[in-house]
């Protein structure tokens, strides 16, 4: 089964819980557009006709793909927001991605405000398939030791982990110029935020948490290219040689993917598109991949007892 492990999909519940909001990060309606009004990026315009169910799943067809699994977009900052806020918009998302059924499957969402490891049985026994967390959250041994409860808690349910680009504290409004570039945050923050994240946990967090399956997006920004230099500077050695990391695919094209399958071997790397932010057809696309090898990469990182479709 070929499946797509980084989507994100704009659902009913959660716009409508956004365009409640007075404050950031909201959703407003203007000249027939949706645009989404977030703290440390420019406004986001969300194609609500494009994000449909239906629509989704017959991109899923035309990509080759048999199911994907939808995450919440921690760019945004919905984690880091005031508990009572965060689980709101969580809620949201839960009932608008679980609601897609077949061939959707969801990544769990939770609040990083006061974290509580009930917050992992509560998605996971909705059905979600795993957590999703901010690579932010994970960017340093403190941050790490903080979320600790979490990561045994998931542990425990047998239950992968998804590191996802995002902050691991609230966003000031305006930290963005309107000089930079639109796409100037994927290629400094989101890089910093997930080689950071994957240098955390390869080197302390692991040791915590053996049994662990955990899935870097964006090759984690290919920070196991620095492998060499982390040995250099005292780091562990062999921190790349983990079975139970797993890095998919998103925003990167088939020279990057393949100095990864070298270093790491095939059976670490998974698909990802992160569709829609990202045409996957401009990337690596799914047929570039061996896909008996991907199937069964996929299923390690799920596990044997978790079906995605139908």
């Amino acid at each position: 089964m070929k499946i797509d492990v980084h989507q994100h999909i704009w659902t009913a519940p959660l716009l409508e819980a956004l365009t409640r909001r007075a404050e950031l990060p909201f959703v407003r309606l203007e000249h027939d557009l949706t645009v989404l009004f977030l703290a440390g990026e420019r406004p986001y315009v969300i194609d609500r006709n494009g994000e449909a169910a239906a629509r989704r799943a017959a991109l899923l067809q035309t990509d080759g793909l048999d199911g994907a699994l939808v995450c919440l977009s921690s760019p945004v900052g919905i984690e880091t927001l005031p508990r009572e806020q965060s689980l709101e918009l969580i809620d949201a998302y839960h009932e608008g991605a679980l609601g897609l059924g077949d061939p959707f499957g969801v990544w769990g969402a939770i609040a990083l405000d006061r974290p509580d490891p009930a917050d992992i049985d509560r998605a996971l026994d909705l059905g979600c398939v795993g957590i999703s967390i901010p690579a932010g959250a994970l960017g340093g041994f403190e941050q790490l030791a903080r979320l600790h409860p979490l990561l045994r808690r998931l542990s425990e349910r047998d239950a992968p982990l998804l590191i996802h680009p995002g902050p691991g504290g609230p966003l000031i409004a305006g930290e963005t110029s309107l000089g930079d570039p639109l796409w100037w945050p994927a290629l400094t923050r989101y890089l910093a935020e997930m080689q950071a994240a994957w240098l955390s946990f390869v080197c302390v967090g692991r040791r915590s948490h053996p049994e662990l399956r955990v899935v870097f997006a964006m090759l984690a920004g290919l920070a196991p290219l620095q492998y060499e230099r982390l040995c250099a500077r005292g780091g562990p050695v062999g921190s790349h040689e983990d079975r139970r990391i797993f890095y998919e695919t998103s925003s990167y094209g088939p020279s990057a993917v393949q100095k990864l399958t070298e270093l790491l071997g095939a059976e670490q790397i998974l698909y990802g598109s992160d569709r829609p932010v990202i045409d996957p057809n401009s990337m690596i696309a799914i047929s570039r991949l061996d896909s008996d090898r991907l199937a069964e990469s996929t299923r390690e990182m799920l596990g044997e007892t978790c079906v995605v479709a139908r």
